[in-house]
């Protein structure tokens, strides 16, 4: 026999969802040093083409999805707190290693220093040992940054269904979610500053570091939610108040486990994929060249403060993404509508935002500011729709399997990643040395056109494939 519980109700699942606000923020800054350290000091450094960086970030994608498909296994099998302590402590040394590539690539080559690097102008063989070494160095270091990233979203993911009931996951995942934005927004402002004033090593060290700080905090603050003291009894009834019955988090956990291929035999599982597989790399493209594309196409200059207030602006503008976990919530409470239906519908909606970035390069001749704004847009749209499919996965499977099901998910987004930024950087390339012809434009704008028009269909694309696999409302009960 069950009473309910009257006392006044804690707000402990908050605090953890801050926690994985900040990782993921964290998560986000080592991810962008790179992207905004490349133009001015890596690539005279190094001598690297488009082509070189595309190939850097699209391994990185590479090794991200496969280190997803098991990133979400070993959280699962390690549970929340050691799974995603694991996960931040690789990728903060990830993250640091790339200091490294420097000094290394100058003892292969046997110079003194990076000033004697950027002096080699005129020796061919040289030049391209100096770009084939620091290349292969730089994908090393971004190898195990990306196997330690992978596991951010699975062990948050997971972490939320814990403390959050299903009507909520989708707003908290949106908070959460919105540290990806933070960090992408302090980003410019922070790391092209201190890499001029201490060298770019200096930036991929101290944004690093911050990894080591947020494991401190992750260690004495989470606690399973029906093991922790500062969750009473009303919060831990809210937390276990599904409309469907399901075990509470530390039972589910112990429950039925299903082996990772059978997990393919799904239909919602490949509704996931579909999902997850174009949009994630367009998000990708924007985070690792839209800094490119502003001093290229633009003519900025990354330690300028118009590029910096640029690329702020655009991701101020994503922080509207905040409210886009909310909206299926509303069609739940207020249309009856199921989760599944619910977010698919505020999904849809997502979906068309994205458009816009077709007029991104037809009006930059006017003002720089339309392609900021207009990606800024399907950046917001794309974190909105995000939050909304990571809690299909909640709506669709029991606990123990989110965090696998979210692996599935990120590898297939890390692979089709990978596609979209190696076929940028050689688009980029042959581009401008083609001096290629795209509606009316020329040389590297038309492979920016190009790009854009990708990204701006999308997500409808994605949007259609998940309605093809799964209709309606199925959840798995194993």
């Amino acid at each position: 026999m069950t009473t309910q519980n009257t006392s006044k109700m804690t707000n402990y699942r908050w605090v953890i969802c801050s926690l994985l606000f900040f990782a993921t923020t964290i998560n986000y800054l080592d991810r962008q040093v790179l992207s905004l350290t490349w133009e001015e000091f890596i690539r005279p450094e190094f001598h690297w083409t488009n082509s070189h960086y595309g190939w850097v970030t699209g391994i990185f994608s590479l090794v991200y999805a496969i280190a997803m498909l098991f990133a979400g296994r070993f959280v699962d099998k390690l549970d929340t707190k050691k799974g995603y302590l694991w996960s931040i402590g690789i990728w903060s040394v990830g993250a640091c290693l790339h200091a490294l590539c420097g000094v290394a690539t100058e003892w292969c080559v046997d110079l003194p220093d990076a000033a004697a690097m950027r002096a080699v102008v005129d020796n061919a063989e040289l030049i391209s040992r100096i770009a084939f070494i620091s290349l292969t160095l730089f994908i090393l270091a971004r190898c195990v940054l990306a196997v330690g990233e992978a596991g951010n979203f699975p062990a948050a993911n997971k972490a939320t269904a814990e403390y959050f009931p299903k009507k909520d996951r989708a707003y908290a995942t949106s908070i959460f979610n919105a540290g990806s934005t933070v960090g992408a927004l302090a980003a410019p402002f922070l790391i092209p500053t201190l890499a001029a004033r201490y060298g770019w090593e200096a930036s991929f060290i101290i944004i690093g570091a911050l990894g080591f700080v947020w494991m401190g905090f992750w260690q004495f603050l989470y606690k399973k939610p029906d093991k922790n003291p500062a969750v009473n009894a009303a919060e831990l009834e809210y937390i276990n108040s599904d409309s469907e019955p399901e075990k509470p988090a530390a039972e589910a956990a112990k429950g039925p486990k299903v082996s990772l291929w059978k997990c393919f035999g799904y239909r919602q599982t490949w509704a996931f994929i579909s999902g997850k597989a174009i949009a994630d790399g367009v998000w990708w493209f924007y985070l690792f060249w839209m800094p490119s594309y502003l001093k290229n196409a633009c003519g900025m200059s990354s330690t300028s403060l118009e590029f910096q207030v640029a690329l702020g602006v655009l991701y101020l503008i994503v922080m509207i993404s905040l409210f886009g976990g909310y909206l299926p919530t509303i069609f739940i409470e207020r249309y009856g509508m199921n989760p599944y239906a619910g977010r698919m519908r505020a999904m849809l909606i997502f979906a068309f935002f994205p458009l816009l970035a077709l007029l991104a390069q037809p009006l930059s001749d006017y003002s720089y500011w339309f392609p900021v704004i207009f990606v800024g847009i399907a950046c917001a749209a794309h974190q909105s729709w995000s939050a909304n499919i990571f809690s299909t996965v909640g709506d669709m499977f029991p606990k123990s399997m989110i965090a696998t099901i979210t692996g599935i998910g990120g590898m297939a987004g890390g692979v089709g990643s990978f596609l979209i930024q190696t076929g940028a950087g050689r688009l980029f390339d042959h581009a401008a040395d083609t001096n290629m012809s795209f509606m009316g434009y020329q040389g590297i704008e038309a492979g920016y056109m190009i790009a854009f028009s990708f990204c701006a269909v999308a997500y409808i694309a994605s949007w259609l494939a998940m309605k093809a696999f799964v209709p309606k409302y199925k959840p798995i009960v194993l």
